[in-house]
């Protein structure tokens, strides 16, 4: 992996930011891809959002890459463009939890610091039989106090760089390779046969399932689009004219009137999108239904709020929800 062959922090930093959450197959490409369109923070700092959140486009979670345009902002003003050294002074950049920050100053700085993501949960909490939620304030702070300890004065980087990887590769969640483990000797899951059990995680999330229903408003090649606000999932990114229901709407007449305007379907003709897509976010489950609606002619109308046409060539620059793009791929308009 190419940020494990560097001490650059700007690297490591764009990382992390792009791996949490995300699978290194998955990362890789986008990884390369930024550092090809920024390979600075300076370059990252005096982008345009529009830009960073497009080729962020697909990875999902978008906070991060608002944070990370945000964090590169704050290193060029604040500290002329160089990370701050330590896992403290890290911590007060946006975006940057522990892990991220104790990461970014043991690989980059060698700080005697512990970089504790779910890998090193799991190894610790099975070889030393840690027992507690690792989702508690409780369970975090005996992780991280024996955590402290483990790692050596002489190579932070290495040991903490090892520690995930031994998680990520031998320590795995399902059915780990215990027979070819270092560890059998000191093992407490092994011993007591709680590869399963550890580490505990009793926190369960709630997901709230949501239907979403997409006009989207044609004329000629052109298609209405909006900038979505803050409060919600996918702020900035740019999708249709979007009606919210408490279950899947298969009748237009139910969205008709302040949602779907009747003046507005009065010049043009409705037609439903077959397929029901579903799309799953952490907290979410999304039922999704599009209605194309064709307005005849060249008539001029007047569009909601917030709704601006745009052609196929500024629509293929726009960031957008990959739902969005996935259903104007499968419908072959891009």
């Amino acid at each position: 992996m190419p940020w494990r062959e560097t001490k650059d922090p700007y690297k490591i930093w764009l990382s992390e930011i792009i791996l949490q959450q995300t699978r290194v197959a998955q990362g890789m490409p986008y990884y390369e891809k930024f550092l090809l369109h920024f390979p600075t923070v300076f370059d990252l700092a005096s982008a345009d959002e529009r830009e960073v959140l497009r080729l962020w486009q697909g990875l999902g979670y978008y906070s991060r890459a608002r944070n990370m345009h945000y964090t590169a902002r704050q290193v060029v003003n604040e500290y002329n463009g160089t990370f701050p050294g330590t896992a403290a002074q890290l911590l007060k950049l946006k975006g940057l939890g522990n892990y991220t920050a104790a990461a970014i100053a043991a690989f980059s700085f060698n700080e005697r610091v512990a970089a504790i993501d779910g890998n090193v949960y799991r190894v610790m909490s099975r070889i030393f039989g840690i027992q507690s939620d690792m989702l508690s304030n409780e369970g975090k702070k005996e992780f991280a106090l024996l955590a402290a300890k483990l790692v050596p004065a002489d190579d932070p980087a290495t040991y903490n760089q090892a520690m995930i990887e031994f998680g990520a590769l031998q320590c795995v969640p399902v059915s780990p390779a215990c027979h070819i483990c270092p560890f059998t000797d000191i093992c407490f899951a092994l011993a007591h046969n709680m590869q399963n059990q550890l580490p505990v995680k009793i926190k369960k999330l709630k997901v709230k399932h949501r239907y979403l229903n997409y006009l989207v408003i044609r004329s000629g090649e052109k298609l209405a689009m909006k900038e979505r606000g803050a409060k919600d999932i996918w702020q900035g990114l740019y999708d249709f004219h979007l009606a919210e229901s408490k279950e899947t709407i298969n009748d237009p007449e139910e969205l008709l009137g302040a949602v779907f305007p009747i003046d507005l379907l009065q010049n043009g003709r409705l037609e439903v999108v077959p397929k029901v897509y579903t799309h799953i976010l952490t907290h979410q489950r999304l039922q999704v239904r599009f209605w194309w609606l064709e307005i005849s002619g060249d008539k001029t109308i007047d569009l909601p709020a917030g709704l601006t046409f745009y052609t196929k060539d500024q629509i293929e620059t726009l960031p957008k929800p990959i739902l969005i793009d996935t259903f104007l791929k499968e419908e072959k308009y891009l």
